[in-house]
């Protein structure tokens, strides 16, 4: 029993509309870094709003502001499961909420980035893990003293050693 009130719940489904898509240098989720800021993927890419959506006047105040958080719809997933083999550590089955897995009952994906500038309707970006085209939901500014628990405890994840590679996805078969 909750001490809160209980809100009628919405059922969904809930609608989202992009307000830009990426233009990244990967076309493929095979070869595309997960985590990219943990390895130190220092490719450019752009964010490409939607001027008919978001005025400029939305990007004002973002210089100054090194990183952003992306919010995007994975639109090229394999579906989901309710427990995945993450890429590093042991080759076992974790529940795909203890994971950074892009294959989500709601595939939304959050990757924070280096902003490099902004030009216009486009933000440069660094330390991109999306593949071109990947719709972008939202962005807003990463703010360390809200957004950095250092110490913070990751469970299965803090047993693998920071410098472990991971494991590659194998390419689709050739049709």
């Amino acid at each position: 029993m909750s001490d809160f009130e209980a809100h009628p719940r919405l059922p969904g489904p809930f609608a989202l509309a992009p307000i830009g898509w990426v233009r990244s240098p990967y076309q493929r989720r095979f070869g595309t870094p997960q985590q990219a800021s943990a390895v130190d993927s220092d490719l450019e890419a752009v964010l490409e709003l939607d001027p008919t959506r978001i005025p400029l006047v939305a990007l004002s105040d973002l210089s100054g502001i090194e990183r952003i958080w992306i919010l995007s719809w994975l639109d090229r997933g394999d579906g989901w499961a309710p427990e995945v083999r993450p890429p590093r550590g042991k080759r076992t089955r974790r529940g795909v909420f203890a994971t950074r897995s892009p294959d989500r009952p709601n595939p939304i994906g959050l990757s924070a980035v280096t902003l490099v500038r902004v030009e216009g309707h486009q933000l440069r970006v660094r330390g991109i893990d999306l593949l071109d085209g990947t719709p972008i939901l939202d962005i807003k500014p990463y703010i360390p003293y809200a957004d950095a628990f250092p110490h913070s405890k990751a469970g299965w994840i803090d047993t693998i050693p920071s410098d472990e590679l991971q494991f590659a996805r194998r390419p689709p078969p050739v049709r």
